[in-house]
């Protein structure tokens, strides 16, 4: 029987044509080190790689295997910048704090292809994205975004396309307009999680699977993480662990909050496809974002549905088809022949949540979509605060992220209704 993951729905695209996925041991006994990471996704299995090329002891655990969740199972976007536009932030930090942040997120990118070009990981990157508009009064703001970000903060590959060159791009009239940005691309997100372990494991990282921690405790200057069958004692403890929580840490689950959202994967379109001819990845402006794309084998890759609960849905094919012909009417009945979710990590101002919880122990995470570059990146910068210099990860530390409202018991429920909320706006 194939594997399938036990916290996320379905099984991917990305786990059968991903190559072979090592699996590793679980803990058992008691381990020390300079610094244990929780959560062997994105975040953690980058920070144990840097952290051991540099010659830190580094213990790994995960609850599941590497990938199980949204790092392994994502749309594969890089975008560019923070998950807000950069003069989103400059509105609400002042230009020079949105400049830093930009040019953070423009360093997380060259990251991700130096990382993996200079580790012989091969991503599957594919150049070119889109950003479309789904309400003709939203044109306006991408036309101006475009020259914004040349002209404000010098990034000259964005540029506006009206709703006859969109049309085109897309293959799909649905859309009014928007933006084309050729300064960065999509990757197979699971190829990445697998090279990324493969480097820290080779750089004497101690990476074990099947292994939830039990508790977390910092006491006297130590931290000490629990698991079903061993301690680990270590100088300083990363949670990176994102939408996959739960009770674990209070302060990290009372700022981020599990979403799932869900992908189809069609048969292949083939060579004389209208659909996505130059072979972009593509967002749209709902708030309940659609995220679309072809693979290097001509599926179309397709997310869209988000749901704001953990309750696994059965009928990933059949909302995934119905979104699909709403854009290509064409392929309304295409076959589908991989449906799968993941749960990502939201916060309420989908910034990132960066916060020392207790003494030494850094958590990270509530990407809020924007995660395959920037999450990658965040281990590096915890491994530069691990060596002293936690300036860049403090740009992250600093921004305003509050807690979701109504505690442990209404903010699920709070929080569902106000994206419902959302998602009926996005239709008027």
């Amino acid at each position: 029987m194939p594997y399938q993951s036990p916290i996320s729905p379905g099984r991917s695209w990305y786990e059968d044509t991903a190559g072979p996925r090592p699996e590793y041991p679980a803990l058992d006994g008691n381990r020390r080190c300079d610094v244990v990471i929780v959560g062997g996704g994105f975040t953690g299995l980058s920070a144990a790689a840097h952290l051991a090329k540099a010659g830190s002891n580094v213990v790994l655990i995960e609850a599941h295997r590497f990938g199980d969740g949204a790092s392994g199972r994502n749309g594969g976007q890089l975008g560019t910048g923070q998950r807000a536009w950069a003069e989103e932030l400059e509105a609400e930090y002042g230009f020079s704090r949105a400049k830093a942040l930009f040019d953070l997120a423009e360093e997380a990118k060259a990251h991700l292809l130096e990382f993996a070009a200079a580790n012989k990981i091969e991503i599957d990157y594919m150049p070119g994205q889109m950003s479309v508009a789904h309400k003709q009064r939203y044109v306006d703001d991408y036309k101006a975004h475009a020259e914004i970000m040349a002209n404000r903060f010098g990034y000259p590959h964005i540029t506006f396309m009206d709703a006859k060159e969109t049309a085109e791009r897309l293959g799909s009239a649905r859309y009014f307009g928007g933006t084309r940005d050729t300064g960065t691309g999509h990757i197979h997100p699971l190829k990445l999680v697998i090279g990324t372990a493969k480097v820290a494991a080779q750089a004497g990282a101690q990476l074990f699977e099947q292994t939830p921690a039990t508790g977390i405790a910092s006491v006297s200057g130590k931290v000490r993480v629990t698991t079903p069958k061993g301690t680990i004692s270590a100088e300083k403890c990363l949670i990176g662990v994102n939408a996959h929580g739960g009770t674990l840490e209070p302060i990290s689950a009372a700022h981020i909050m599990p979403i799932g959202s869900f992908i189809g994967a069609t048969v292949p379109l083939g060579a004389d496809t209208n659909v996505l001819p130059g072979g972009e990845a593509v967002d749209d402006s709902r708030f309940v974002v659609r995220y679309f794309r072809k693979s290097t084998d001509g599926r179309l890759l397709f997310g869209g549905r988000e749901i704001y609960a953990v309750n696994d849905p059965k009928d990933i094919h059949v909302h995934i088809r119905r979104q699909i012909a709403e854009l290509y009417p064409a392929l309304k009945d295409i076959e589908i022949t991989h449906g799968w979710g993941g749960y990502v990590g939201i916060t309420m101002p989908r910034k990132p949540f960066v916060r020392e919880v207790m003494p030494n122990v850094i958590s990270v995470g509530g990407y809020s979509g924007h995660g395959v570059m920037l999450s990658n990146f965040f281990g590096k910068l915890y491994a530069e605060t691990v060596a002293g210099n936690r300036d860049r990860l403090r740009l992250i530390e600093d921004l305003k992220i509050p807690a979701f409202p109504g505690g442990r018991r209404f903010r699920a429920p709070l929080l569902f209704l106000a994206l419902n909320w959302y998602a009926l706006r996005d239709r008027i």
